[in-house]
């Protein structure tokens, strides 16, 4: 990582001027640190996660100023290599930023760059869960803990460990800078109040699955979950439709058939 010093010289001696230092943003950053994606459920569950939210997201922001991330870098200190000071989580969602900067998409999130905080961070655990749960500081030779790093040093207000593969959720709230394991409600799932939503876990097809809650407990249904649920309502109109005309139909003919036995009704 290259930096820039720069001593402005003056006139007047007792004036100090501190050296100019030209910090990376997103598109001086490595967009990965060349770990291979876990395992296969985990792309498909950050698609459900963010599909499933959107319509929440676009209501809480109609000016459309929010951003996902998806297995996307965090980068929050500067290090060398700068890969050292980024955490990547599977899913992070952040409010009141701008959803594209200077026209692209976003290689990576800097925080010294935005200064907006992610409200959400979500890990899909696929080893053993220690790496998620490392409340270790850093020091010369290793990186912090994922842990350490969310609540210590970023300050992510909610913190979702899933662990598909026991059917486990853990979510911690930030309180005076700790964060406090949650409990769940009687559905079993969590409430994040600042987005007016419960997370929790549902199982389909075998496979438990992180999936969104309203505060009503009425499932957030992914893009194209919506679709279907479209189509069956079209196909149930169109049958109601199919039926009332059957309906009329028959009540023509039967009236049809009195006339020609009774002749015409009279007035």
């Amino acid at each position: 990582m290259e930096s820039t010093q720069t001593l402005v010289p003056t006139a007047n001696p007792n004036v100090v001027h501190l050296p100019k230092i030209n910090v990376p943003d997103h598109t001086q950053l490595p967009e990965s640190d060349g770990t291979f994606v876990k395992n296969f459920q985990e792309h498909p569950q950050s698609i459900v996660l963010t599909s499933s939210i959107e319509p929440i997201l676009q209501k809480l922001h109609p000016d459309g100023r929010y951003c996902i991330g998806q297995d996307s870098g965090i980068y929050w200190r500067i290090t060398e290599p700068p890969e050292k000071g980024a955490e990547a989580p599977d899913w992070f969602y952040v409010p009141n930023v701008p959803p594209l900067l200077n026209g692209e998409f976003r290689r990576s999130y800097v925080l010294w760059k935005e200064f907006v905080v992610p409200l959400i961070a979500i890990e899909f655990v696929s080893g053993s869960g220690k790496e998620e749960r490392d409340t270790n500081s850093p020091n010369e030779s290793e990186k912090a803990g994922k842990f350490w790093v969310y609540e210590q040093a970023i300050g992510i207000p909610f913190y979702v460990i899933f662990e598909a593969s026991k059917a486990l959720t853990e979510v911690y709230h930030l309180v005076d800078r700790k964060y406090v394991k949650m409990q769940p409600n009687d559905r079993g799932h969590y409430a994040i109040a600042p987005m007016g939503v419960e997370i929790g876990l549902k199982q389909e097809a075998g496979l438990y699955w992180l999936r969104w809650w309203d505060e009503l407990g009425n499932l957030l249904l992914t893009g194209d979950e919506r679709a279907v649920k479209a189509e069956e309502i079209a196909n149930q109109a169109s049958q109601r439709a199919d039926q009332a005309e059957l309906a009329k139909q028959q009540a023509e003919a039967l009236l049809q058939k009195y006339r020609d036995r009774f002749g015409e009704i009279s007035e």
